[in-house]
């Protein structure tokens, strides 16, 4: 199979079709959000959020591996400064 997206980031170059798999009741999520017609591009934004996670995942591992974990009080503070709670219960 030719690659004709090679050198382009994620959300750039031309429309290339694939074929996916994917369950029952996801497939049906997605058609009840946005319909048939509007599957290819709810996937390409789902496929770039999740890229732009694997990216940030892949900073926050070099960090730590440089200068150890992040303190989780510091990082609770910063939290509750940024949303304006107690960041009591929040997920990490």
């Amino acid at each position: 199979m030719t690659d004709d997206a090679t050198g382009f980031p994620p959300g750039d170059g031309p429309s290339s079709g694939i074929s996916v798999s994917l369950t029952a009741g996801t497939l049906q999520a997605i058609r009840e959000r946005v319909g048939k017609r509007g599957m290819s591009a709810y996937l390409e934004k789902a496929a770039q959020r999740q890229i732009e996670r694997d990216n940030l995942d892949e900073l926050i591992a070099d960090f730590d591996k440089t200068n150890g974990p992040a303190d989780p009080e510091a990082v609770a503070a910063k939290r509750a400064k940024l949303t304006g709670g107690t960041g009591a219960g929040a997920a990490a």
